[in-house]
């Protein structure tokens, strides 16, 4: 009798605890990916220099982060002091670019959210003091109000024996982690975008030069054809002519001050100042045009702070994922509470009133609507998206490299050939302004002359200042200077690669 009623409580206590166990189950099966994926990058690049032997099939390396690596004073190789000065006014810690303050507080927000994570994982302790009036409920007492003062402190700590927590505070570090290469990234933008503008404005400081050189040139022209007009030599047509050429010219001088006046206010801004208290004076364009080493590795780019953001993104994506399964586990906390409770606020710290409580939680949701399989549902796909934007990043960085380095190879092959235009042009306009002086060729000729030597002479100048924008882009494609880290071309473990991160 009493054996089958045990029976008939066990089965309903089986199916109910059935959901239970399945959910353990599936916990204990499900496992967190760990680790960065496999990227597989050519030894060399596809438009490195010429002096470069050609990448032979097969010849790739596994690429190791390599984000902690230093990337050094790049713009140094340009050798003008004025462009050093201005990149560490640009990134000086007080003052400074507005774009890397703002980094700087993002750092600082991901790094105290980590905190706040890790908190969670440690022993909470409280203190804590009250009074309650009340009714007594019990009947064999009177039913007259009665208050209760108590003080004590309570503390509660939380297992993390299925690894949430841990997880978490992970997830969080990296997304420190993330945020500190975003500011490494933003630096670079900053130096780069400093050296970029200042190269464009010495540029076209050269450009104004040229193109006010050659309004004297017309001023000249223009004189003697007046003179000849005055004699009877040449028709009012050809002074017009003259007059035209000098006016336009003129206007286009007028146009390279207004752009000249635009970079300077670009500078004043990523420097971090006022543009009416910012100067820079116009002077002779004596920048260095660094060279490119043959044989840069590609590996370089593993120091690339965009890349080591998007990897650590990965692992965090990966760590949520991790703490998402945990939750399939019960919670278990541990809870202690200790103090004194007396009617008599008088009495509240006397041995006779102490009172003290230990206990253990345990809980675990067995119907959920799907809330849990959802939350894994979710970081997985933020884990999917993370690694999407990973290969892209990588693949992006591949590009960049190869846009400069081919943007770098074909400039310097176009300034061999403009400056032979130039040359052509110059002595053109040589040979035909002997000839109008002489009166053997037309004004039309002379004129047609200027300008074809004008125009060149701006080609060739437009084609030096793409080299220099240019050298500077590699320095932001690579991450830096195109050394090589120390570390790089080692194979390394993905929890070799997780801890770098």
């Amino acid at each position: 009798m009493h054996a089958s009623i045990a029976t008939r409580l066990r089965q309903p206590l089986r199916a109910a605890l059935a959901p239970l166990m399945a959910a353990l189950v599936l916990a204990g099966c499900a496992t967190a990916p760990s680790g960065l994926p496999e990227v597989a990058t050519p030894a060399r690049f596809k438009e490195a220099p010429t002096a470069q032997a050609a990448p032979r099939e097969g010849q790739w390396t596994r690429a190791v982060p390599a984000e902690s690596q230093p990337r050094g004073e790049w713009w140094r190789a340009f050798r003008d002091p004025i462009l050093d000065s201005l990149v560490e006014r640009a990134v000086r810690d007080e003052g400074g670019n507005t774009s890397i303050q703002q980094a700087v507080a993002r750092v600082r927000q991901a790094r105290a959210l980590a905190r706040i994570t890790d908190a969670d994982r440690s022993l909470q302790l409280g203190a804590g003091a009250g009074a309650t009036r009340q009714q007594g409920l019990d009947r064999n007492q009177s039913n007259r109000p009665s208050t209760l003062v108590n003080a004590g402190l309570t503390a509660s700590y939380e297992l993390d024996l299925f690894g949430r927590l841990s997880r978490t505070s992970e997830a969080a570090r990296l997304d420190a982690q993330q945020r500190e290469a975003l500011l490494q990234s933003t630096r670079l933008l900053v130096q780069a975008e400093v050296a970029q503008t200042y190269l464009a404005l010495r540029a076209v400081d050269a450009e104004r030069v040229l193109v006010r050189d050659n309004v004297e040139a017309y001023r000249d022209t223009l004189r003697l054809t007046q003179r000849r007009q005055q004699a009877g030599d040449v028709a009012d047509l050809d002074v017009a002519r003259v007059q035209t050429e000098v006016s336009a010219t003129e206007s286009d001088a007028i146009a390279l001050d207004r752009r000249r006046a635009e970079l300077e206010h670009a500078l004043a801004v990523l420097t971090g100042e006022a543009p009416a208290s910012f100067e820079i004076r116009p002077e002779n364009w004596t920048t260095t045009l660094p060279s490119i080493p043959a044989g840069v590795p590609a590996t370089v780019l593993t120091r690339r702070p965009d890349v080591a953001a998007s990897q650590a993104a990965v692992l965090a994506a990966q760590a949520r994922v991790g703490a998402a399964q945990a939750a399939y586990f019960p919670d278990i906390s541990l809870t202690a509470g200790g103090g004194f409770a007396s009617p008599e606020i008088g009495d509240l710290f006397k041995w006779s009133a102490r009172s003290w409580g230990i206990g253990a939680l345990l809980s675990l949701p067995i119907l959920d609507g799907g809330r849990r399989e959802a939350g894994v549902q979710n970081a997985s796909g933020q884990l999917d998206e993370a690694l999407a934007d990973y290969r892209a990043q990588v693949l992006n960085a591949f590009k960049d490299v190869e846009d400069q380095l081919s943007a770098i190879r074909l400039l310097q092959q176009q300034a061999q050939v403009q400056q032979t235009a130039v040359d052509s042009a110059r002595r053109a306009t040589q040979l035909s302004d002997t000839r109008y002086r002489n009166g053997y060729i037309s004004q039309l000729d002379l004129l047609d002359a200027r300008r074809s030597e004008l125009r060149n002479q701006r080609q060739a100048l437009q084609v030096k200042a793409a080299q220099y924008q240019a050298a500077v882009g590699l320095v932001r494609a690579l991450g830096g200077g195109w050394e090589a880290p120390a570390s790089v071309g080692a194979a390394a473990t993905p929890a070799e690669r997780s801890s770098r991160s």
